[in-house]
C-alpha cells in the first residue's frame, strides 16, 4: 500500500474533530502525515489545551491561517503542498469514519490506471431529519460506480459529483491537472472532477468507504448555501453551462415525494416543498449573481470573506 497522507482544513474545531483523529489512527491501513490547515490558532488552542494530543498524534502537521485567508480551493492546496504522499485523502472536520476499512476502501479504485479520484459515501448522523437521510440516501446510494465523459448525457451533473467530505486523489494526476482552483466560493471538488473527467480520468464512487456525515439545515440556511452553489456554477461556465443541475433537482423532488407519499409522512411534504423552494431560490440568485448589487450579495452569501478576497484580488490586477 502506497503511503497515504490526510489533509483537513479545520475552523472552530470541537469533541467530534477529536474523535475524528482517533479513528484515523485506527484505520487498517496507515496514515503517513494527517494535515491539518487551521482556520484561526486561538480555537484550536482552546480545544486542545491541556490535553496530550500533540503528543498521542505526533503525525499531525498543523498549519494555522487567518480567517480571511481561508478560501475552499487555495487552502486545500496549501495543504497538499505540505504532503509528499502519492496519495492524499481531503476531509472535513465534521465527517467522522463509518468504521476502520474507510481509508482501505476509499483509495482502492486508485488502484485503476484511469482513476483521478475516489469519493465515499456519506451515511446520516443519528439526529439527521428524514428530508436529509432520504437526500443521503438519493446521493450516496449502495452502489459502486465509475463515472467518464461517457456519461455525461446520461447523468448530467451528476457525471462531475464529487465531494472533499471525504475523497481520495492521486498526487500525480492533481499536479499535472493544476491542483484545486485557487478561489472559489464552493465546489472545489466538482471543478476538479469536471476537469479531470475532461481530460480522460475516471471519477470513482466508493460506496464501501463509509463516512458519518449529514446536516439539519434551516430553510434560511438551505438559501445561504445554494446561493453559493449558484455562484460557482455563474462563475465556471465552461463546467457547468451544458449540463444543468436542475434537472438533478426535479429528480430528487419527485422521488422524495413518492418516499413521503409511500411511507404515510405526507404532513411532511409542504415543509419538503418550502424547503426546496429556498433551495432553488438561492441557487437562482447565485447564478445571476453578477446582475445584483454587492449589498445584495453580502446579503445572500454564507461566505462573506470570499467577496473581500474577491476585491483583493481584483485590485492587485
Amino acid at each position: 500500500m502506497k503511503e497515504i497522507d490526510v489533509i483537513i482544513p479545520v475552523y472552530k474545531p470541537d469533541k467530534a474533530f477529536l474523535m475524528l483523529i482517533d479513528s484515523l489512527q485506527n484505520q487498517t491501513v496507515s496514515i503517513g502525515k494527517i494535515i491539518i490547515i487551521n482556520t484561526e490558532q486561538k480555537y484550536f488552542d482552546r480545544l486542545v489545551y491541556g490535553t496530550p494530543f500533540f503528543e498521542k498524534n505526533k503525525n499531525v502537521v498543523i498549519t494555522h491561517i487567518g480567517k480571511k485567508e481561508f478560501n475552499h480551493g487555495a487552502s486545500r492546496n496549501l495543504g497538499v503542498s505540505k504532503s509528499q504522499a502519492p496519495i492524499f485523502v481531503m476531509m472535513t472536520q465534521d465527517a467522522l469514519p463509518g468504521d476502520e476499512h474507510l481509508i482501505e476502501n476509499l483509495v482502492r479504485p486508485l488502484g485503476k490506471e484511469e482513476a483521478a479520484v475516489s469519493y465515499a459515501r456519506q451515511l446520516p448522523a443519528d439526529d439527521c431529519n428524514e428530508m436529509e437521510r432520504f437526500m443521503r440516501a438519493f446521493n450516496y446510494p449502495a452502489k459502486s460506480v465509475e463515472k467518464s465523459a461517457r456519461d455525461i448525457q446520461r447523468l448530467g451533473i451528476k457525471t462531475y459529483f464529487c465531494s472533499n467530505v471525504c475523497a481520495a486523489y492521486k498526487r500525480e494526476v492533481f499536479d499535472a491537472l493544476g491542483g484545486f482552483v485557487k478561489c472559489t466560493i464552493f465546489n472545489e471538488d466538482m471543478i476538479y472532477a469536471a476537469g479531470a473527467i475532461k481530460a480522460g480520468y475516471l471519477i470513482a464512487y466508493a460506496a464501501d468507504a463509509k463516512v458519518i456525515h449529514s446536516h439539519n439545515y434551516t430553510c434560511r440556511q438551505q438559501f445561504h448555501r445554494n446561493f453559493d452553489l449558484g455562484v460557482s456554477q455563474a462563475d465556471h461556465p465552461e463546467i457547468f453551462e451544458g449540463v444543468p443541475s436542475e434537472k438533478e433537482g426535479i429528480a430528487l423532488l419527485k422521488s422524495l415525494t413518492r418516499h413521503l407519499w409511500k411511507n404515510r409522512k405526507r404532513g411532511k411534504i409542504p415543509v419538503f416543498y418550502i424547503n426546496s423552494a429556498f433551495r432553488y431560490a438561492g441557487f437562482l440568485l447565485g447564478k445571476k449573481y453578477k446582475r445584483l448589487p454587492m449589498a445584495l450579495v453580502m446579503k445572500c452569501t454564507s461566505n462573506k470573506d470570499y467577496w473581500g478576497q474577491i476585491r483583493r484580488i481584483k485590485v492587485t490586477i
